[in-house]
């Protein structure tokens, strides 16, 4: 499905997502905790800290400061790698996994009512 949307209409969508977001979670994801939270869902695993970090093109410390707040949240786990305790894995979670769920739906509807208008 494609759709045609002029780049008002985009970014009133997001406006609109992203509001609805805010109101009804009380989880308030920053983009890069967003982007790296879709990563790890969207991305087929392994992820770790050095693996993100590299994909968004920043420091190991702001990709560690993101899972800490999503860790805190539930939405991911950090475990070591058995066969190479320097690293961190990043895991998935089932409230992770609701949390993007909910988001998708959320996205479904106000495009959906994009479309209509």
């Amino acid at each position: 499905m494609a759709a045609d949307l002029t780049a008002t209409q985009a970014l009133g969508l997001w406006h609109r997502v992203s509001l609805e977001q805010v109101k009804r979670d009380e989880r308030d994801l920053t983009l890069r905790q967003l982007s790296i939270l879709l990563h790890i869902y969207l991305v087929p695993p392994p992820h770790t800290v050095r693996g993100l970090a590299a994909t968004l093109a920043v420091t190991k410390p702001v990709v560690t400061r993101a899972l800490d707040t999503m860790g805190a949240l539930g939405l991911v786990d950090r475990v070591r790698d058995e066969r190479d305790r320097r690293n961190v894995v990043i895991k998935r979670t089932v409230a992770g996994a609701l949390y993007l769920e909910n988001l998708g739906d959320l996205i479904i509807r106000e495009s959906r009512r994009t479309a209509a208008a």
